[in-house]
């Protein structure tokens, strides 16, 4: 019940977002169109931007079926902006709204890190940047990787300013203060436990994908392996990046007592943040690089290899693993504070010192 009071008190009054939140809105929602209108295209039997001789002509069904399936995924971006600034997504269920949002997280994030190191390498290296190649034989136009790319580095800064916002209000009080102060319980217990199940499978898909942003070439197939490209290297160690990112982030949220014997004062939030970005990339791109390499047809020369698949499904596992687990870890964090805040409430109440009557009220 206090924690339903905690989250209602956050509510404003109002059907009107603050005018920073509402700009945020308009660019994410700005964002978002020409990678609509350009599927929209697609899905209408066009070929803007696909070359004459692009693999893609031949795709028929299959490059039909993911057009939609990512205008789905899209649109949802355009919802989740709508939900994180108007005064109905606070009454959406935690769950609801966190499970799209950090999905779009995970997808999101590694393109923000990735494609402006891609660009800049590009422009050293006189690269066309974002794995993008030219001639009629390319995947797509390098202005459709341009359009794309830069639509999804917006829609994430964008999208993420307004989820930071919007979980500061009504979730804040689960991660404030120091790593060091986090007492013994099922939160700290959930994170020793998943920490230590993480290391394991976190290995294969760090160690392949530092393997291939190395330069090699071991478990791609032949044809994969000729095309590589710095882009694709660069592709590889952001997801590497991620998967460091996240067995770090979950062993301090599990072993952060050596922090407080120090004296540590990493805020809780940076293991938390570290730990939700992460595993949302694992999870999505481990998830989405399985789907398409399960979708390309028998034959195919650049075929995924069972390792890959093998690297994309425990990556995806991972993923799924930490994200199980920070539910739980919440959960329980949630039960701590509103423990603590009842206990404050009754002390309060009892040595006859000012408390909240509403607080008491609900008790």
């Amino acid at each position: 019940m206090r924690a339903r009071l905690a989250d209602m008190t956050t509510t404003p009054r109002t059907g009107r977002a603050p005018l920073s939140a509402a700009v945020l809105r308009a660019v994410t929602l700005a964002a978002c169109l020409p990678y609509l209108a350009l599927k929209a295209v697609w899905l209408g039997g066009g070929h803007l931007g696909i070359p004459a001789r692009s693999p893609l002509r031949g795709d028929g069904g299959t490059l039909m079926a993911f057009n939609a399936l990512t205008v789905v995924m899209d649109a949802a971006v355009i919802v989740l902006a709508f939900l994180l600034t108007r005064a109905w997504g606070r009454r959406v269920p935690g769950w609801l709204l966190a499970v799209p949002v950090w999905a779009a997280t995970g997808l999101l994030a590694p393109i923000a890190v990735v494609f402006p190191v891609q660009e800049l390498a590009g422009a050293f290296t006189g690269g066309s940047g974002a794995a993008r190649g030219g001639g009629d034989a390319a995947l797509v136009a390098p202005w459709v990787w341009t359009v794309v790319y830069t639509g999804f580095l917006v829609q994430a800064l964008a999208l993420g300013a307004l989820f930071v916002r919007y979980a500061r209000e009504r979730w804040g009080r689960l991660w404030r203060g120091p790593l060091a102060a986090l007492p013994e319980g099922p939160a700290r217990s959930a994170g020793r436990l998943v920490a230590g199940a993480v290391a394991v499978p976190a290995v294969l898909p760090a160690v392949m994908h530092l393997l291939w942003a190395a330069g090699g070439t071991a478990g791609l197939p032949a044809v994969r392996a000729a095309a590589r490209t710095l882009d694709d290297r660069l592709t590889a160690a952001g997801f590497a990046l991620f998967a460091l990112v996240t067995v770090v982030a979950v062993a301090l949220l599990g072993y952060g007592g050596g922090a407080r014997r120090r004296g540590g004062r990493l805020p809780l939030l940076v293991p938390l943040a570290g730990a939700w970005v992460g595993s949302g990339a694992l999870a999505g791109w481990g998830g989405w690089l399985l789907l398409t390499a399960l979708a390309a047809p028998a034959g195919d020369p650049s075929l995924p290899t069972p390792l890959m698949n093998l690297t994309y499904a425990v990556q995806m596992i991972t993923g799924m693993l930490v994200a199980a687990a920070g539910a739980y870890f919440f959960t329980a964090r949630a039960a701590d504070t509103a423990g603590q805040e009842g206990g404050a409430v009754r002390g309060g109440a009892a040595d006859g010192t000012s408390g909240a009557p509403g607080a008491v009220r609900c008790g």
